[in-house]
């Protein structure tokens, strides 16, 4: 299980969060620096905002864990082949977007830190892709609300992307859905010519 901090990280100065009812355990949201819970301008509820720019390949918000979870529900965080958790602070309220200005990559205790893709100005909303970090999507609306031009229409997980996508992505996605992906395609590759799905029938 991957290692989980009990409390909001250092510096951390205030708690606003909720509880998830599933679970029982409490999401912490500390103040961050850099990025402050804000409502959208487009009307699509709250997300979190840049206070200051960031250039690419920066960290925006070090990622940290609460606690585990025995399976996936619409809190979780996948953070293996059927792993999930609870993320703390501000990550869990980042919105999705088909085309994101924000990236993830797995730090030291084996949460998600978000990294800029692309310049953030200070104001805008931070985003990133849900199927960066989740191989399929099984808690969210079937219909994306995006609006970024390269929507995808649904909210689909990694399973789902084309394969162009993926490149695009490079290593700011979770790494264990590259071993998937590479599972599927062992398991999947022919055997002198025949599939092996077909060859154990």
């Amino acid at each position: 299980m991957p290692h989980v901090h009990p409390s909001r990280p250092p510096g951390a100065t205030a708690s606003r969060g909720g509880r998830s009812p599933e679970c029982g355990a409490s999401t912490q949201v500390p103040e961050e620096e850099g990025v402050e819970l804000r409502r959208t301008a487009e009307g699509k509820g709250d997300g979190v905002m840049a206070t200051r720019p960031f250039a690419v390949g920066e960290t925006v918000m070090v990622g940290f864990l609460v606690g585990g979870l025995t399976g996936n529900d619409s809190h979780a965080t996948q953070v293996g082949p059927g792993r999930w958790a609870l993320h703390g602070g501000l990550g869990p309220m980042v919105n999705h977007s088909c085309d994101p200005n924000c990236g993830v990559r797995l730090n030291d205790v084996q949460a998600f830190d978000f990294v800029a893709r692309q310049p953030i100005g200070a104001g805008q909303e931070l985003t990133f892709d849900y199927a960066m970090r989740n191989f399929t999507i099984d808690h969210f609306p079937a219909v994306c609300l995006c609006g970024a031009a390269r929507c995808r229409g649904s909210v689909t997980g990694w399973k789902d992307l084309p394969a162009a996508r993926k490149t695009d992505y490079g290593e700011l996605v979770a790494p264990y859905l590259h071993t998937m992906d590479d599972e599927i395609r062992r398991r999947t590759a022919p055997i002198g010519g025949v599939d092996r799905q077909v060859h154990r029938r």
